[in-house]
């Protein structure tokens, strides 16, 4: 127990969380204003031109009305998590390290970002900062070594990503299942729920067995991409970044809602040919509960 307990307080330090976070991650949604990251795409590419009118949001089945509906112009927060246990190694570890410079340098100026390995190990290369020069050299001089930690690694740029005026995107690569973490699955999805984060993962494993990261993408609004080899995984990365860079904000007041619990969100649209993809709901916790 002294063990698994050591574990988790190394995650929290890594990722710079407050005393307060440690104890209750404060991911959760204020009741007055809702925001919604969704991408809308019509036969596969991204949808533009849409105002509030195209859509209908139902809260708990209620509907809502919709203040605000645009392409966000808040600078990203990305936080790349890379498996560097031992599988990670010859042509898979450059093809890892190249995709990760080039989707650092595809960052805007005002934009930062973080990076976190994991092998048996949760490390934090560099903290959320606008110097991509360190990170990427921070990511050049990573080696890989160990198991796999993925479930603890996600928990740990979920804390990284607690920021509220920013866009967190967690980009999540391992080629395998997980060996070694101490958290479980339903734990690190329950604090999903909690984050305005959006989780796009690439599993590199063959092995069919990829319900975590699934589950994980889903519950954030995000994407897995499972792939046989990482041959184009730069391509993969920058495809990443440039469709998160085309997806609306919906913001709504919830009304005739409980301000507490978890709700379901449902936003529809009158075109049939649009898909929307964007977290299947909230939890929204009353302001008294955040000590203001």
């Amino acid at each position: 127990m002294k063990i698994q307990l050591l574990r988790v307080l190394i995650i929290l330090i890594l990722t710079g969380a407050s005393s307060r976070a440690a104890q209750i991650p404060t991911f959760k949604v204020k009741t007055e204003e809702v925001r919604i990251d969704m991408l809308v795409t019509d036969h596969g590419k991204p949808a533009t031109g849409l105002t509030g009118a195209d859509f209908e949001v139902l809260d708990n089945g209620v509907p809502q009305e919709i203040e605000f509906l645009g392409f966000q112009q808040t600078p990203i927060d990305a936080i790349l998590i890379l498996d560097m246990s031992a599988s990670v190694a010859g042509e898979s570890l450059e093809n890892l390290k190249n995709a990760g410079q080039q989707f650092l340098a595809a960052l805007e100026k005002d934009e930062r970002a973080a990076l976190v390995t994991f092998s048996d190990v949760i490390s934090l290369r560099s903290p959320l900062s606008n110097n991509l020069e360190r990170i990427r050299d921070a990511l050049i001089h990573t080696n890989p070594t160990g198991d796999t930690s993925l479930i603890d690694a996600c928990y740990a740029g979920l804390l990284l990503a607690q920021s509220k005026s920013s866009r967190p995107l967690l980009v999540v690569f391992s080629d395998g299942l997980d060996t070694f973490s101490w958290l479980s699955n339903e734990m690190v999805l329950e604090v999903a729920k909690r984050s305005n984060a959006v989780v796009d993962a690439v599993s590199a494993s063959q092995l069919p067995d990829q319900s975590f990261l699934r589950n994980l993408t889903k519950t954030t609004g995000g994407s897995l991409f499972e792939v046989e080899s990482t041959r184009n995984l730069s391509a993969l990365f920058l495809g990443i970044l440039g469709e998160f860079r085309q997806r609306y904000l919906l913001t709504y007041s919830p009304r005739g809602v409980s301000n507490s619990g978890w709700h379901e969100v449902k936003i529809r649209t009158k075109y049939q040919n649009l898909k929307i993809q964007a977290r299947p709901g909230y939890l929204a916790t009353p302001r008294s509960a955040e000590g203001e």
